[in-house]
């Protein structure tokens, strides 16, 4: 690692820390001991997605956490449980390979969504699987009732 004051190569870690996200690394230059931190991340294989029309494109995280965010807006949603849900859909998408289809996201964002809040679940559902009308909504609302 290069330090990014003096330029040298030679740094040791002091400090290292795993976040199941990122490892954080607090390091120090042997040369001219000041300190720095870098972020470290697995890079992987990027996910296509299979849309309904049969069209492939890259995995994008901002779109689904938009969804989210929308579907939570004005709720006890924190940002943090937001990114928690975002991270346990991506780690399960990857888990399925390198292609997943746009109908699995959605599912995946449904499920995450029921266990956090009912409202936000109701919103989302209901741009997703798209409501005709309130019967729709009456449906949704009785199936989430008897569980």
């Amino acid at each position: 690692m290069i330090c990014p004051y003096c330029s040298n190569d030679e740094t040791k870690v002091t400090d290292k820390r795993d976040t199941g996200e990122f490892t954080r690394r607090r390091r120090e230059c042997l040369k001219c001991r000041n300190r720095f931190t870098t972020h470290e991340k697995i890079e992987s294989n990027p996910i296509k997605v299979i849309k309904k029309g049969g069209r492939r494109e890259e995995f994008n995280r901002v779109k689904v956490r938009t969804s989210i965010e929308k579907a939570c807006e004005k709720r006890p949603v924190s940002a943090e449980k937001v990114e928690k849900m975002l991270t346990k859909i991506e780690e399960g998408i990857r888990r399925r390979g390198g292609e997943v289809k746009s109908a699995h996201i959605g599912e995946h964002v449904m499920r995450e969504l029921k266990k956090t809040d009912k409202v936000a679940y109701i919103r989302f559902a209901s741009v997703y699987r798209d409501f005709a009308d309130l019967s729709d909504f009456k449906k949704e609302i009785r199936e989430l009732v008897k569980k």
